[in-house]
């Protein structure tokens, strides 16, 4: 049975019937109107139950009235002419048509009646020759669970699992009524971890005045609910557990209540606009400490981040290392930076997409590279052109020596640089590698080893990609010198991951 839309709820109507067809009918009425402002939030069944009680009860005990489950079902017989018009009246109210068969006969009965569910009662469940029955059913089936250990639970389920049937599995605890005490309804969480692949649901006997029991059912997760109802009338007073219209209704609205209240677990709700300009108002709010050029990305360090904000201000949650906000024009207040000034760049997706590449790349070139390793992206004239100017740094050891792992991608070129600190050996452990150093150029294969002096300008490249593995003395962060000036000067060539491999 596959996972309701909406929760179902099924009406028990067990033998409250009372052995009248007229009095069945004007439950289903009476329920009817009482479900019908309810409709959007579930959907409705009702259930009967059908016992061959010529077979069902002994011979020699039929006909006793000091038994009293023999003189209740045997008081409350219903024709099958009659059991027909309640089902047809079922489908005529609304309802869906579920059946509780108590012998084999039965469920052949509910098959003929065209029912919609099958429903196992506590009492019935690990009756082997019923379930064997019931096994050979396509109908779906709904099994109570009052009084079982999990030993037999797991044989029921994997007993229609093997045998493709759809199963729902509904707590029950067979006290009529259930103490709020021993509801035990923290066995829903059990089910549902235990069962995760069939739908879960709770079959109710507490007292009809209770309305908190199916709202912690709903909170946690259940998807049917089963209630016993029916008509009281001076002739024939309700049991202690079953309910009225009245608790129904209060019932339905206790339900509706509590699933407005829960939401929505397969999206992110939605915040109201209330929600927004609190929050809004509680975020610190970039302002500007200097003017801004035509171009220019809003720096942190020509801004400052405080509280007030006002309408339209950029804050603090709107900036993260892959978004850039570039000034549509002169920004020359040193106010509030509003989002009509800026226009937003997102380079997640890109970062992302990037982060992937190299992933594959190192997994293809067999290099492993620990996953403690510090990632930086280096992108020297921007993320765009990154295909064409950049490389992927990791950072393996940095204390008075340092090791590096520097991946180029096919066609990747990384700018001339030298450095007045360090010295640096590269070690090429994947593909090929074109080098120039001070103008000369040479090719170095996958093993070959070049060290790099201090102050010598060197770039390097790839057509096939490759994996170098760097050794020098301490990286210092400000000891690379580009050739090329506008490099130095633009302090946003490199995005630094911590968590590359998560």
């Amino acid at each position: 049975m596959p996972q309701p839309m909406k929760p179902l709820i099924i009406f028990e109507m067990a033998n409250n019937h009372m052995g009248s067809l007229d009095h069945g009918l004007r439950i289903l009425a009476a329920f009817a109107e009482c479900v019908r402002p309810f409709r959007q939030q579930f959907d409705f069944a009702f259930k009967l139950q059908y016992r061959d009680l010529d077979t069902f009860i002994h011979p020699e005990f039929q006909g006793r009235t000091d038994i009293k489950f023999v003189k209740r079902f045997e008081e409350t017989r219903l024709s099958e002419a009659e059991f027909l018009q309640l089902r047809d009246a079922m489908r005529e109210q609304g309802f869906l048509a579920v059946c509780t068969p108590f012998d084999e006969r039965s469920v052949d009965r509910v098959e003929a009646h065209g029912f919609d569910f099958l429903k196992i009662a506590s009492c019935s469940l690990g009756d082997w020759p019923l379930m064997e029955r019931m096994g050979r059913s396509s109908l779906p089936i709904i099994a109570s669970t009052a009084g079982s250990d999990l030993e037999l639970l797991d044989r029921v389920v994997n007993f229609f699992e093997n045998r493709n049937r759809a199963l729902s599995i509904l707590h029950c605890v067979a006290e009529y009524p259930t103490p709020s005490s021993q509801l035990q309804l923290d066995q829903i969480d059990l089910l549902r971890s235990r069962y995760a692949n069939h739908p879960i649901g709770f079959s109710t006997h507490e007292d009809p005045a209770n309305t908190l029991a199916v709202q912690l059912a709903l909170a946690k997760g259940v998807c049917i609910l089963e209630k016993h109802v029916g008509l009281p009338t001076p002739q024939w007073p309700l049991n202690a557990y079953s309910a009225d219209p009245g608790q129904i209704t209060r019932w339905l609205e206790a339900a509706a209540e509590a699933l407005e209240a829960l939401g929505s677990p397969e999206v992110r709700y939605q915040p109201s606009q209330a929600e927004r300009e609190s929050l809004q108002g509680l975020r610190r709010g970039v302002f500007l400490a200097r003017p801004v050029k035509e171009g220019e990305r809003l720096e942190l360090s020509s801004s400052f981040l405080a509280i007030p904000t006002v309408p339209g201000q950029i804050t603090a949650n709107d900036l993260s290392k892959y978004t850039e906000f570039i000034a549509l024009g002169p920004v020359p207040e040193q106010g509030p930076a509003l989002w009509e000034n800026f226009r937003r760049i997102d380079n997640r997706e890109r970062v992302y997409q990037i982060v992937q590449r190299v992933r594959t790349f190192l997994q293809e070139s067999h290099t492993v590279v620990s996953t403690q390793a510090e990632v930086e992206i280096s992108h020297h004239y921007g993320l765009d052109h990154f295909e064409e100017t950049g490389a992927t740094i990791l950072s393996i050891v940095n204390r008075a020596y340092c090791k590096k792992l520097i991946a180029l991608l096919p066609g990747q070129r990384h700018p001339e640089q030298y450095h007045q600190q360090k010295e640096e050996t590269f070690h090429v452990l994947h593909g090929s590698l074109k080098v120039r150093l001070d103008g000369v150029e040479r090719v170095l294969e996958a093993g070959e080893v070049l060290t790099v002096e201090r102050g010598i300008k060197h770039e390097f490249w790839t057509e096939s990609g490759t994996i170098i593995e760097e050794i020098s003395s301490t990286h210092f962060r400000d000891d690379s010198f580009y050739t090329d000036p506008s490099i130095n000067q633009n302090p946003n060539r490199k995005t630094v991951l911590t968590y590359f491999f998560g």
